[in-house]
């Protein structure tokens, strides 16, 4: 029989339990309180709106000038970014790109043959199984344990490695669980010998962390999509450092040239981007370190426990094993309208885990805290 689509898209399409009864929520017109909120345009944050249309009003966005590692004027804006946290780069090392996730696109492109593998953690945000599977690239995931503390579990990841082992992914800060990796425990990764993968989103909302000459070919990814709370505005970055880097990065100019994804008024406005969203930045880290504050009183001398998180969106609470982690999500948003992700969306160990949104608007917030506590 003929075959019609590719086997990378071989996923199962159907719904799952938890966005089903979300969808029976929203079509009979019930108000439920969604503790998973991500999107900083939909969580009641002040943008300064004049600043931003500001930047994109433009009359240089009406040519189109192709060029591969982005233009030189938004590349210079991301050295001035890193040269405010102390890390010296050149425009040089800098190649845009529309998303994060056309970062890890083209770097499985550049450093994996189909077959290969990368190493992931777990947990961790759900989307590298995905993402390595469009580039027909493998995931390998090595764990962090927990101990009061989030840690590399090194024995594992060095066990983890294999001959087709072509890259390092750290999450850091990870996303769920706030953890950072220390200088220390950079410079053991940097001892494997393998590219490392270091996606930085959230680095804005830790604390400083010191940087060091880079030992091992290492690809940095950002964007405006945390930084500046502009996820619609489609503009990420990879900096490219260590041993081979200027030969990763024009065979990454090869590939961004067969692409030109980024879009001309973005990568023109960045310059006035960067700067204009300092006061998101702000309230963002705010949100979520309130949030972080409220969730730790309202569970104290309760039945759940929260897990120590240094930085980052979101918080985990980890929850009486009376039912399954599919049975707490089910039952909080059938019986409580409270919408939570559960711990295996994340591809935690064991059970049972809930991850919570602390970008979610504090009345909501506390509000839906009080119906799960209850």
């Amino acid at each position: 029989m003929f075959k019609m689509f590719s086997s990378r898209l071989s996923w199962d399409l159907a719904p799952n339990p938890l966005s089903k009864l979300m969808e029976e929520k929203r079509g009979a017109g019930g108000r439920v309180l969604d503790l998973t909120e991500s999107n900083p345009t939909r969580a009641g944050l002040i943008y300064p709106e004049e600043e931003i249309l500001g930047a994109l009003d433009d009359s240089r966005a009406l040519r189109y000038d192709p060029a591969p590692r982005g233009l030189e004027s938004a590349r210079e804006a991301v050295v001035r970014y890193y040269e405010e946290r102390n890390r010296r780069i050149l425009p040089s090392q800098v190649l845009l790109t529309a998303s994060t996730s056309e970062a890890y696109a083209y770097l499985f492109k550049l450093l994996a043959d189909p077959g290969d593998e990368v190493l992931t953690p777990r947990p961790s945000y759900p989307l590298f199984e995905f993402l390595a599977a469009l580039e027909a690239v493998t995931v390998r995931q090595y764990p962090l344990r927990y101990d009061g503390s989030w840690h590399l579990d090194f024995a594992a990841l060095e066990r983890s490695i294999q001959e087709n082992t072509r890259a390092l992914v750290i999450v850091n800060p990870n996303n769920p669980t706030g953890s950072s990796v220390s200088r220390e425990d950079f410079e053991r990764l940097e001892s494997f010998g393998i590219p490392i993968l270091s996606d930085e989103v959230f680095s804005d909302y830790a604390g400083g962390r010191s940087v060091h000459p880079r030992r091992a070919l290492t690809f940095s990814m950002n964007g405006l999509s945390k930084i500046a709370g502009l996820p619609q505005m489609k503009l990420g970055w990879i900096v490219a450092d260590g041993p081979g880097h200027e030969a990763a990065l024009d065979r990454l100019e090869l590939i961004a040239d067969t692409f030109l994804s980024v879009a001309t008024p973005v990568k023109i406005a960045l310059p006035k981007l960067l700067p204009a969203t300092a006061s998101v930045r702000a309230q963002i880290r705010d949100r979520t370190d309130s949030n972080f504050a409220r969730l730790t009183v309202a569970c104290s001398g309760s039945a759940f426990q929260v897990l120590h998180r240094e930085c980052g969106w979101y918080a985990i609470l980890q929850v009486p094993r009376v039912r399954t982690e599919e049975e707490w999500v089910l039952m909080l948003l059938g019986e409580r309208d409270v919408l939570v992700q559960p711990g295996f969306f994340f591809d935690f160990e064991s059970e049972a885990f809930l991850v919570v949104s602390l970008l979610t608007e504090p009345r909501v917030f506390e509000e839906g805290l009080h119906r799960i506590i209850q």
